[in-house]
């Protein structure tokens, strides 16, 4: 029998009584699984592993202790042999089948009237294979869909109307890449995806068929939706029934208004799920070869944005100032940090376009800063680091390198 005379199906035995003849490893398996639907679970042998033991012992089955007789078929609606003996299982499986009751024979599966199939649980879906009666095989594909369906490479999305929620996803810097498993999980399950212009764009080709996008995506001066607006489409497409991801740049809670998103939901009845992100504030001077923080230079750190006055900062080039939003608003925040008693020579680095084929690095000092950016027409989005970690990205020049390297070996 190679399985294309198979008819897959699921048994719904919640209250129903079944039978496991044999109580060793195999066995064991199939007896938890069985009690895990909802059977009451009768096992006969003479002797039980642990497992089988443990489970009487709790009271979760019930260990007849003898080897099988007829009568043990009674009443059952489905049996299980697993004694290791060929014989014994084979005896289990024709009185059954003479029966019309379904029983797997693990001694033979070509012989056996049903298989059980490698099966495993993601959320609200099963997963079951059956692979030719080789259960290491089946074994081997269940886990590669598990895998594929955990970390949102399959659809998941639901096609009968559910009671609607809102994932705030931080989709992080804008590569792919660096999503989480989790919100990469909810993009696949999406009815509606709600997207800033910083998020992940290129995941938005991936999704699937019937998925609506709504750009709400904000940039300097030009705002596609206001947050009063995004805050009620989040609740009114959750109310129609819809999966809604709100797919945000960097992380949720770090100047992402993820906090207000969440408690408008909240007031309005509506589920919502937080999935953090990788911050472009941490991850956009990473890949610039940028620490925040850095033995020898920098041992803490602040993210503001550059609407804000910087006054309660720590005005040493020893603490790490990251400017989110920051470029218009640039030779203000410079005039300030010099004011405020940070030195001329603090290093700056301003990366644009973190992560994308369009990167690009621009590190001076806070005398030189402003008259680099407006030179090469520096724009929006970028990340500033104001601060001696600059000194270690393999972009800035020869002269601050040395200064890090001789303040680390003082150190």
């Amino acid at each position: 029998m190679s399985g294309l005379d198979l008819f897959p199906t699921s048994l719904r035995l919640l209250g129903k009584p079944v039978l496991v003849v044999g109580a060793g490893r195999v066995a064991g398996r199939r007896a938890r699984a069985l009690l895990d639907a909802g059977a009451v679970v009768t096992v006969v042998a003479p002797e039980a592993a642990d497992d089988v033991a443990r489970l009487a012992e709790s009271g979760l089955l019930t260990w007849v202790r003898r080897g099988y007789e007829t009568p043990d078929l009674d009443g059952v609606w489905f049996a299980q042999t697993a004694t290791g003996v060929p014989e014994v299982d084979a005896r289990v499986a024709a009185e059954a089948e003479a029966r019309r009751i379904w029983c797997v024979n693990a001694s033979d599966h070509e012989a056996s009237a049903a298989w059980t199939p490698a099966s495993a649980r993601v959320d609200d879906v099963t997963v079951a294979v059956n692979a030719g009666g080789d259960p290491r095989r089946a074994r081997a594909l269940k886990d590669a869909i598990v895998l594929a369906l955990k970390t949102g490479r399959l659809p998941l999305r639901r096609h009968r109307q559910g009671s609607g929620r809102v994932a705030l996803v931080g989709g992080g810097p804008g590569e792919a890449g660096l999503i989480t498993v989790r919100g990469r999980q909810l993009l696949a399950e999406a009815d509606v995806v709600v997207a800033d212009r910083l998020g992940p764009r290129g995941l938005l080709a991936e999704l699937g068929e019937g998925v609506r996008v709504i750009e709400v995506g904000k940039a300097p001066g030009a705002h596609q939706a206001s947050q009063d607006e995004i805050n009620q489409i989040l609740v009114d497409e959750a109310k129609a029934g819809n999966v809604v991801v709100r797919l945000k740049g960097g992380d949720p809670y770090v100047l992402g208004r993820g906090g207000e998103e969440a408690a408008f939901c909240r007031e309005h009845g509506v589920d919502v799920e937080v999935v953090p992100g990788v911050t472009s504030a941490i991850s956009v001077p990473a890949t610039a070869g940028i620490p925040v923080t850095h033995r020898g230079l920098a041992t803490g750190f602040s993210v503001v944005t550059g609407h804000e006055e910087l006054d309660e900062l720590p005005a040493r080039p020893d603490h790490t100032i990251v400017l989110l939003m920051g470029v218009r608003r640039l030779a203000h925040s410079v005039r300030h940090l010099l004011a405020h008693g940070l030195p001329a020579g603090t290093p700056v680095a301003i990366v644009e376009s973190g992560w994308t084929e369009r990167q690009r690095v621009t590190i001076g000092t806070l005398e030189t800063i402003v008259d680099q950016a407006a030179r090469v027409a520096v724009a929006n989005p970028a990340v500033i680091v104001v601060g001696d970690v600059v000194r270690v990205s393999p972009y800035a020049p020869a002269g601050f390198q040395q200064i890090s390297t001789t303040k680390e070996i003082s150190q």
